[in-house]
């Protein structure tokens, strides 16, 4: 028998990873993206914000970090293979977030 299997792209799994939303909804990572940050505008309440992008990308990317240096057993080889990123860059950003 010839079954075929489609394994995603990493991205796609990632994207479609369920997280789970209040009400008992499984949510994508797009969709806990975009809740997130409607809740994030709402507690804003009309004040200004800036730098907005830096500060989105620091609370994900140092969660992201640590979660994959923990999968791969503090492996910064098997890390910056699995996140796509140079060995050097991966070792600034871990010190960056205090993660070494």
């Amino acid at each position: 028998m010839n079954e075929r299997i489609t394994i995603p792209q990493p991205h796609e799994a990632i994207a479609q990873t369920p997280s789970h939303h209040p009400q008992g909804e499984c949510m994508t990572l797009r969709e806990t993206v975009a809740l997130t940050m409607d809740r994030y505008f709402t507690h804003l309440d009309g004040e200004s914000v800036s730098d907005l992008y830096q500060m989105v990308i620091t609370e994900v990317e140092a969660p992201l970090l640590a979660s994959v240096m923990e999968h791969v057993n503090g492996n910064q080889t098997a890390a910056s293979q699995m996140l796509g990123l140079n060995r050097g860059t991966l070792r600034k950003k871990l010190k960056q977030y205090g993660l070494l």
